[in-house]
């Protein structure tokens, strides 16, 4: 069936970015902040004579101001919020509010009103780097459909969808199915109207009804409907979920062990007007609550780690993905960086392809934490009976397993010297540093693979066979 599919996908484009790299951290100490202020300047002096006295007045600042002045800009609007917020509370809030504000403001997140993909953006996602893994993800969908029976209609969810790259390139490689594009209503879970301009425009939709945010798509003639969130995408039809590069951004609590017990790590403006962290002079309810709801690493885990890092909408998304699936069939699809062991303290800040501190200019820069892929298995299970866990396992493994060497074979038949360079470079970004890589190529090439870095993950009701290529 993968071949099948593979030589049945049709060639559209070859595209590879060339990307800084995004996973060694800084070492940036939020704790501590650092103050300057100008220097007074020693030129252009005017004296003046009094009897017995003479006095030297400095008025070059008042023309010229020096090189290292920087006069201090007024706070955005974000930051003025945040700071009313603080301010309305009477102390600090959590990592997790601030996280939410900063990405998902409805007026100023760093998600709502631009493009921030891309080589000309704040970071690059795989589907950005090649149109083999949005193919490659449609090989899944195919397969997955196949062993739900070949139903008539399901609905197909992205959330986060970006651009809607991944989309666009999952519906082109899977055209020549006209019976699994003919069951589609896609789903797109997005919450910026910038981004939902540009997934309008990258499938090539016809509007069919703004008020009910529907539309179709020109490229497999599919119906595609925009959501805030997944619980307004309609339930009672079997569902595929795809959820690329989403986890990550979901907000996450900071917690650090100390003398008094777990205490929370939170947000704070300090006499300096700078946001800062500081600890909770007690543990706070959310540490007393999420520390024992994380029951899936063991007490011998958790009393080595100093820090514990924990998203509680992470667990709620599974959960509300896991009851859908076991009651309407189906299956969901995890792809992000993370590891398969609780997570300690991994919260970075990403700025034109560079690590910044996470409290420099909220807004301004992408916030996202690594996945803990045993809280995400942990709560599925939880929350259904009725579906099953498969996974984790690399980028690599998942690609490679699903013939992204046959595709990438398949495309250089028909291509010149420079799309061929375009093509491998982006094959090795994808799987490099991975278990699967199926040509020698030398080490220069993959200097910032996704391979290893990046984890796959399905969840899949009981009553379907193991999902590809999880067998």
């Amino acid at each position: 069936m993968l071949r099948k599919i593979l030589t049945q996908t049709s060639s559209r484009r070859l595209l590879s970015s060339s990307v800084p790299p995004l996973f060694s951290k800084p070492s940036i100490s939020p704790f501590s902040s650092a103050s300057s202020s100008p220097e007074p300047p020693s030129s252009e002096s005017i004296t003046v004579e009094q009897p017995g006295t003479t006095i030297s007045v400095d008025r070059s600042a008042l023309y010229n101001l020096p090189d290292h002045y920087h006069e201090s800009t007024p706070d955005s609007e974000l930051v003025k919020h945040l700071k009313s917020v603080i301010k309305f509370r009477g102390g600090p809030i959590s990592v997790a509010e601030y996280m939410e504000e900063v990405l998902t403001n409805p007026k100023a997140g760093f998600y709502m009103n631009r493009d921030v993909f891309g080589a000309q953006g704040d970071f690059i996602t795989s589907p950005e780097v090649s149109q083999m893994f949005g193919e490659m993800i449609g090989v899944w969908t195919v397969c997955l459909w196949e062993q739900m029976g070949r139903p008539e209609r399901v609905n197909l969810v992205e959330l986060g969808p970006g651009r809607g790259t991944l989309m666009a390139d999952l519906l082109r490689g899977t055209s020549k199915f006209r019976n699994f594009t003919e069951s589609l209503h896609i789903h797109l879970v997005e919450c910026s109207p910038a981004l939902q301009k540009l997934q309008h425009q990258n499938l090539k939709c016809t509007d069919e009804s703004s008020s009910e945010k529907k539309a179709i798509s020109s490229l497999a003639g599919t119906p595609v409907h925009w959501h805030a969130t997944l619980e307004e995408v309609p339930s009672g039809v079997p569902t595929i979920i795809i959820a690329h590069e989403f986890y990550d951004a979901l907000p996450v609590h900071q917690f650090q062990k100390t003398s008094r017990g777990w205490c929370e790590k939170m947000v704070d403006v300090g006499e300096d007007s700078k946001f800062r962290f500081v600890l909770s002079p007690q543990p706070t309810p959310a540490a007393l609550y999420l520390m024992k709801r994380c029951t899936w690493a063991t007490p011998e885990e958790r009393e080595k780690l100093e820090h514990v890092e924990i998203s509680p909408k992470s667990m709620d998304l599974t959960q509300e993905m896991a009851k859908r699936i076991g009651s309407d069939g189906g299956g969901a699809l995890i792809i992000d960086y993370g590891m398969n062991a609780i997570i300690s303290d991994s919260l970075q800040a990403i700025r034109k392809h560079k690590f910044v501190n996470i409290l420099d200019d909220p807004g301004s820069a992408d916030l996202s934490a690594y996945v803990d892929f045993p809280s995400i298995k942990h709560s599925a299970e939880e929350a259904s009976e009725n579906v099953s866990v498969h996974g984790p396992m690399t980028q690599s493994q998942f690609l490679g397993s699903l013939g992204i060497n046959f595709r990438v074979d398949a495309l250089l038949q028909n291509c010149n010297d420079e799309q061929a360079e375009s093509l491998r470079a982006g094959y090795w970004q994808l799987v490099g540093d991975g278990e699967a890589p199926f040509w020698e190529g030398p080490d220069e090439q993959t200097p910032i693979g996704m391979g290893t870095r990046y984890l796959a993950t399905a969840i899949v009701n009981k009553n379907q066979d193991i999902p590809a290529p999880f067998q």
